[in-house]
């Protein structure tokens, strides 16, 4: 038998300091209020349902963990380039640091 597809989202609250932290989860209805929330005020929506996963485990205010920095870093960057801004001293096509950036992530606690 198979089970009713669920829906999940989750927001992160990123300040430009420190790392991002789980700001709100939910599945379902919960997630619908969520993703409704950010179409609203203009916040961009990245969809990966295996992030999503692994980030809902986290508990609310919690930080992300490192194995995931480059990877949320790359979404955030993404982001902010689709509404025309840019992190303080980037510099457009410097790949100083060349790294393979596919996420090698432990379980979580």
């Amino acid at each position: 038998m198979s089970t009713p597809f669920s829906r999940q989202a989750i927001a992160l609250t990123y300040d430009g300091e420190s790392a991002p932290t789980l700001s709100a989860k939910g599945d379902d209805e919960l997630a619908e209020a969520i993703l409704a929330l950010a179409k609203q005020h203009e916040v961009p929506i990245y969809e990966n349902a295996e992030l999503v996963k692994l980030l809902a485990r986290l508990e609310l205010g919690e930080s992300i963990p490192q194995a995931l920095y480059l990877t949320i870093a790359e979404i955030i960057a993404f982001a902010w380039y689709l509404q025309g801004k840019q992190a303080v001293g980037f510099v457009p096509g410097d790949r100083r640091v060349e790294r393979d950036v596919t996420p090698s992530v432990p379980p979580l606690r």
